[in-house]
């Protein structure tokens, strides 16, 4: 399996490139809050899937990310939008540098899962750790989370890894929060780019199954949870 905080920190462009071809979440974002008007905070932004286009609705946007390396395409991406009202900095999802009751919205796209998974000693406190700090930072009265995740890559059918249905299951029946599943395919230009990228990022199991099904738009599905206080 490629090692993916190599690639977060040192391969983003490439990473940017592979995400690019998967079906956006906005639509699904946007029956559950808009962000229009709202102040946002967006947890483990990348390469800014989620934050561009929030950033164009949004009263105000902070992309937050452990990878100095994607903000900076994050911050390429809304410059060359013309926007100003958006911030990028560098941080822990268990310190978010952000002031009590500021956001209306806080996004968080398949990033809790690499302190939240089972493979990790401490899962159970960071996850505690990561819904304290979102609660925090949410205006009281209203304030809404969502969080995207992996349901299955390559796969026919949703069938998440085990080492995150553990926190899958916290966020329903520990912290309350509403889930639905959605198809959201990897399409290529062919059988050769996606063979690449998917080697790249999923490994050569992934890959090599991506080559024999012939497959140049690839299963993937994504579960949202969500939930307001």
């Amino acid at each position: 399996m490629p090692d993916h905080d190599v690639i977060y920190q040192e391969q983003a462009s490439m990473y940017d490139r592979l995400i690019s071809k998967q079906k956006s979440v906005i639509p699904f974002l946007e029956k559950i809050h808009s962000g229009k008007g709202a102040d946002i905070v967006d947890i483990g932004a990348g390469t800014g899937r989620l934050t561009v286009p929030l950033a164009k609705v949004a009263r105000s946007i902070v992309a937050l990310d452990e990878s100095a390396g994607m903000l900076a395409v994050t911050a390429e991406k809304l410059k060359a939008e013309g926007l100003d009202h958006w911030q990028v900095q560098v941080a822990d999802h268990r310190r978010l540098p952000v002031e009590d009751d500021q956001a209306d919205l806080v996004v968080a796209g398949w990033s809790i899962c690499y302190l939240a998974s089972s493979n990790h000693p401490t899962w159970r406190k960071n996850l505690s750790q990561i819904i304290g700090e979102i609660r925090r930072v949410l205006k009281p009265g209203g304030g809404t989370v969502v969080i995207f995740e992996t349901m299955g890559t390559a796969t026919e059918e949703p069938d998440p890894p085990d080492f995150l249905r553990r926190y899958y299951r916290a966020l329903e029946e520990e912290y309350g929060f509403s889930h639905s599943v959605n198809r959201t395919d990897y399409t290529f230009r062919d059988l050769d780019e996606a063979e690449e990228l998917t080697r790249f990022f999923f490994g050569g199991e992934v890959a090599d199954k991506v080559r024999k099904n012939g497959w140049v738009q690839v299963p993937e599905w994504a579960g949202v949870w969500w939930r307001s206080w």
